[in-house]
């Protein structure tokens, strides 16, 4: 088992494209931990900021009365692409991992694979 800084070191070194990761509480919004990042990308704001994406996504759920789960949420920007992964494990309930990628050098099926991977060894 994995615990966080070893989780978020694999992500952005076994992930190719990575930018940055970060695993976040998005009850508080606060980021748990971080690696990567760059001056365009503060992955403590990043974490806030999608934390607001995570919230909205499950009460619409609610609201349409879906009885399913989030797997992950894909944003896609002109040059990146932003990966957002609920935990599912016992005792992660609340948490998500958060992964930016360069578009041009990122696979993202593969990545979403390898996230995947990442949670399921994750220890929180």
């Amino acid at each position: 088992m994995a615990n966080t800084e070893a989780a978020l070191k694999e992500a952005v070194t076994s992930i190719e494209g990575a930018i940055g990761a970060a695993l976040v509480d998005y009850a508080s919004g606060m980021a748990l931990g971080t690696i990567g990042g760059s001056k365009e990308l503060d992955l403590t704001v990043a974490a806030a900021g999608n934390t607001d994406v995570v919230r909205a996504k499950v009460r619409t759920m609610e609201l349409l009365g879906l009885k399913d789960e989030i797997e992950d949420i894909l944003i896609t920007l002109g040059g990146q692409y932003h990966l957002i992964r609920l935990l599912k494990g016992r005792g992660n309930s609340g948490l998500f991992l958060y992964l930016a990628l360069d578009k041009a050098r990122a696979n993202l099926a593969m990545a979403r694979h390898q996230l995947m991977k990442i949670e399921a060894s994750l220890e929180v």
